[in-house]
């Protein structure tokens, strides 16, 4: 399924990880397929007696034995990387015998990644997309190669990967190679040769992780056998783009996460200033057709029907400080978040192909068993990723740019139609929400550096043979703080939604959706009748944007089933579903008293 049939506006995500193992063909890879694996979800291994990894597992026997027979075959011809030297150093030749030692040199001497760590889902997520794209066929590895990830995977063996170090040409050179050294086998006592990694079994049921240690050591802690490369094998393992789409694909499901809550923040504060309806009619956006402004548009309508508490034009002066239409912020949210929709849309296009690229150098094409053939290419090269990183980028800083002056409009008495300064009783005495403002305000800005383009650099590499990289991997990991900056900020802007509403309960009712998605929040995050650390209830808003529980069918926000493929077949942790659920079973919400800002954590550790 391409994005083309998903609604970004509209995800369903059920409540727990797949019991069932997944199966990678190298073809079917999905963005929600990645995120369940980095969150835990076990990965089945490639079987040739199996008849559904028949296919695969012949595709990847094929090409490896067209390497093999090209090796040993005398007056053989000259292949990259195979029987030569690596990027400028391609002009030298190496002999059969040391095609294994070429593989393995690779990844020790271009294991040279700085700086912090990637996270365990990221490593997670890299480990099984470059399992996948090597399934595909193309790469002439052995079956053995992709199954010691796929078990490093199940066991909780994480490769510990510096995060800095690639450009994104030829591939995640550097953080690839790191990922890749535990698995290695060396002659003698070779724990400095095989990297550093986390063997921690237990990590699914919450156990704090362990201090690294060696990767030969870890792999032995997990009964995995480590394995002595050959031809081939080293370039497959480094030269792709596994991490820039780990990363790219993580920060597209935390991206729309925050947009779906975003369209659901924007109907809480748009009731909470006594905002107008008059904007959301549907002939407005259908005059302009574009297809994420009319699901914007279509939603709002849905969250706030029924309200007591939106007006129209016609009610104009009935209000404090009141004007005949609302701010941009409101009025023009369906333009502003419709947009950022089809942006992901097209995001979320590029990485469904790159998951089921295969994208190392050479490739090798078995197509005609006596026709065979290694050709030369540039499949490594990370632009598509760097572009779709910074469109992500730039997309979901408009959803935290405009969320923030949604914030600020709830705080002030000049804008907000009556509502208390700062959202708080006895303002001046008590400052309320007011520093909220302050902390969206430097994430916003913050993101609008992050969000300069890395796509447009490139720096040669390689003695001038690389002479135009991508920086693909500096643009995904910018987009990943981009994203978390923005779960932030909508985090804020529901806690001052969520206030605001309280305030209004003697004007009216809002919309029947509005009202669940308060109702949910007031579960985790009582109203602020007297001072308390603020940063305690953004922290726990952020996390049922994580967990999607403001999109929780079950309680009446969404009626629509999730769809195979769409961005609705989501897979989060497991906690702030086990506490909706068992919410829902109770019938009950949660006191202040329970859910002070001293005892939060505490309920939440003893559900």
């Amino acid at each position: 399924m391409t994005a083309a049939h998903c609604n970004p506006i509209l995800p369903t995500p059920p409540p727990d990880l797949p019991k069932e193992p997944l199966r990678l063909d190298g073809r079917s890879l999905r963005v929600e397929d990645v995120v369940s694996v980095a969150k835990g979800r076990q990965v089945r291994l490639l079987d040739a007696s199996d008849p559904a990894d028949k296919e695969t597992v012949a595709q990847m026997a094929a090409s490896r034995r067209w390497v093999e027979q090209m090796v040993s075959k005398p007056g053989k011809q000259v292949v990259y990387g195979i029987n030569t030297g690596l990027g400028p150093l391609a002009d030298v030749l190496i002999e059969a015998q040391q095609a294994g030692e070429l593989s393995t040199n690779l990844l020790v001497s271009h294991a040279v990644g700085v700086g912090a760590t990637l996270p365990r889902e990221v490593v997670r997520a890299a480990m099984l997309i470059r399992a996948n794209t090597l399934a595909r066929g193309n790469s002439g590895v052995r079956l053995e190669l992709v199954n010691t990830l796929l078990a490093m995977l199940n066991a909780g063996v994480h490769p510990v990967v510096p995060g800095w170090g690639s450009v994104g040409a030829s591939g995640d050179l550097a953080p690839l190679s790191h990922l890749a050294l535990p698995l290695l086998q060396h002659d003698g006592n070779d724990d400095a040769l095989t990297g550093l990694a986390v063997y921690e079994p237990d990590w699914r049921a919450g156990e704090p992780s362990p201090a690294p240690q060696p990767g030969a050591q870890a792999m032995a802690a997990a009964g995995i056998a480590r394995l002595r490369l050959e031809a081939k094998d080293g370039l497959a393992l480094n030269n792709g783009t596994a991490v820039s789409a780990a990363l790219l694909a993580l920060s597209l499901y935390d991206a729309e996460l925050a947009l779906a809550q975003a369209v659901v923040a924007t109907g809480m504060s748009l009731e909470a200033v006594r905002g107008y309806r008059d904007a959301l009619d549907p002939r407005i956006h259908a005059a302009r057709n574009h297809p994420g402004q009319v699901q914007v548009a279509a939603r709002l309508r849905q969250l706030t029907e029924g309200s007591q508490l939106l007006r129209s034009g016609s009610s104009y002066g009935t209000l404090p400080h009141d004007l005949p239409q609302d701010a941009y912020s409101l009025r023009c949210a369906p333009q502003v978040l419709g947009a950022v929709a089809d942006t992901l849309t097209h995001v979320r296009d590029v990485v469904a192909r790159e998951l089921n690229a295969a994208c190392d150098n050479p490739l090798i094409f078995t197509d005609d068993d006596d026709d065979a053939v290694a050709l030369s290419g540039g499949n490594f090269h990370g632009q598509p990723i760097a572009f779709a990183a910074d469109f992500l980028s730039i997309a979901a800083c408009e959803i935290a740019s405009i969320s923030e002056r949604r914030i600020a409009r709830l705080l002030d008495p000049r804008y907000s139609r009556g509502l208390p300064p700062m959202l708080t009783h006895g303002s001046g005495l008590r400052s309320g929400y007011m520093m909220v403002q302050y902390a969206a305000a430097a994430l916003v800005s913050a993101n609008k550096t992050l969000a300069h383009p890395d796509s447009v650099d490139s720096i040669p590499t390689g003695a001038n043979q690389e002479d135009h990289v991508s920086m693909s991997t500096n643009a995904a990991q910018h987009a990943r703080q981009v994203a978390d900056n923005t779960i932030n900020v909508v985090a804020s802007e529901l806690v001052c939604a969520a206030q605001g509403l309280d305030f209004r309960r003697a004007e009216g009712e809002p919309g029947a959706g509005v009202a669940r998605a308060h109702g949910i929040i007031r579960a985790y995050i009582p109203h602020l009748d007297a001072e308390r650390p603020p940063s305690a209830d953004v922290e726990v808003a952020a996390r049922l944007i994580r967990d999607g529980a403001l999109l929780v069918g079950g309680l009446g926000l969404i009626t629509n089933a999730p769809r195979q493929g769409s961005v609705g077949a989501r897979f989060t942790d497991a906690l702030t579903w086990s506490v909706l659920r068992r919410l829902r079973q109770r019938g009950s919400v949660l006191s202040p008293t329970q859910m002070s800002a001293v005892g939060w954590r505490q309920w939440l550790a003893a559900m």
